[in-house]
């Protein structure tokens, strides 16, 4: 443990997951027989709003349990790894960069909600509003493999704020995740297959910031993959997160290469448009926010807007595990 910080750090991070689950599982124990004890008190004083609020404690405690159920089929190599979080706007100028924005507040606070820490990596601010794209690390126990489920375009119907005719529009947005890896993962990168450039950051951020380049921009020729780091004062070290990000965004497409070949599916990342969304956020002329892959469906978009998206989590992953489980039978036979 002492003369091995990396294999420490894989051992903690393993350790904490299982408390972690061990933890929950308790919590529901004590939590059943807290809401059970209640009951009992309640049928003995009559006791109307007592028994109420008793029998609406256990039916949170049965989609807790149901969530429970269902992070426990994260057993993907990486689910259980830190996250990286890519947001793009599609076409459309402010309205698309606006919806970016829009989404990133969503993931902060789901994030938040589920106590992980939510870093800025990269950002590239809109011309009039919002933002045209952004990465950040999520840092916390099975955030890919609970993010992982958000990869594909996001579509978004309201009335414009930004239409003095207050027309309706329709945008698009691309969310991309990947895990965050360790050296404990071999991802073999060849120099000679980098294009490396240098520019100022952009935003807040201090003098040093704006005057010097030290922000740094990495593309991987063969594959075309890009990643961007600006959140350091210091080029080296953006360098070496962009590296990270790098061989992360690298291992995630070997990750789809083998779901797609076992699933016999595309991948999720696709182009930013029509017929490629994998959910509708409709504010406009009715509410309702529609995942498209599993038909979960929620009337209150400010709600999922807010960071409310386990319920589309939990039946996206579900659905996942069971193709996963039924591609790997149907190969065994």
């Amino acid at each position: 443990m002492w003369n091995d910080a990396a294999a420490a750090q894989v051992l903690m991070r393993e350790r904490n997951r299982l408390a972690s689950q061990m933890e929950g599982v308790q919590k529901l124990e004590q939590d059943v027989a807290d809401a059970i004890e209640l009951i009992e008190l309640a049928e003995m004083d009559s006791d109307e709003d007592m028994a109420k609020e008793a029998h609406a404690a256990l039916r949170s405690l049965a989609k807790e349990a149901k969530r429970r159920e269902i992070e426990s089929l994260l057993s993907g190599e990486a689910d259980g790894n830190d996250s990286y979080l890519e947001i793009n706007a599609g076409a459309g100028g402010t309205e698309a960069q606006d919806w970016a924005e829009m989404l990133l507040r969503m993931y902060t606070r789901w994030a938040e909600q589920r106590g992980y820490k939510v870093v800025v990596i990269e950002e590239s601010e809109g011309e009039q509003a919002g933002i045209k794209s952004v990465t950040v690390q999520i840092t916390g126990i099975n955030a890919y493999g609970w993010l992982k489920t958000e990869a594909g375009v996001h579509r978004l119907v309201r009335i414009s704020p930004f239409d003095a005719a207050a027309r309706r529009q329709t945008s698009f947005a691309s969310v991309w995740v990947y895990p965050v890896v360790d050296d404990t993962f071999e991802i073999e990168i060849d120099p000679s297959d980098l294009k490396v450039d240098t520019y100022r950051a952009s935003g807040a951020g201090g003098q040093h910031v704006n005057k010097t380049e030290s922000a740094i921009r990495i593309t991987h020729i063969p594959t075309g993959i890009v990643v961007a780091c600006q959140t350091d004062r210091s080029q080296h070290r953006n360098r070496a997160t962009a590296m990270g990000m790098l061989k992360a965004r690298m291992y995630e497409a070997e990750l789809q290469r083998r779901e797609v070949a076992q699933n016999a599916q595309e991948a999720a990342k696709t182009e930013i448009g029509w017929g490629h969304q994998i959910r509708s956020y409709v504010l406009a002329p009715y509410q309702m926010v529609k995942d498209l892959r599993t038909g979960v469906e929620k009337g209150n978009p400010d709600a999922v807007l807010d960071g409310g998206l386990d319920d589309f989590m939990a039946a996206s992953l579900a659905a996942r595990v069971g193709a996963t489980r039924s591609a790997a039978s149907a190969q065994a036979e």
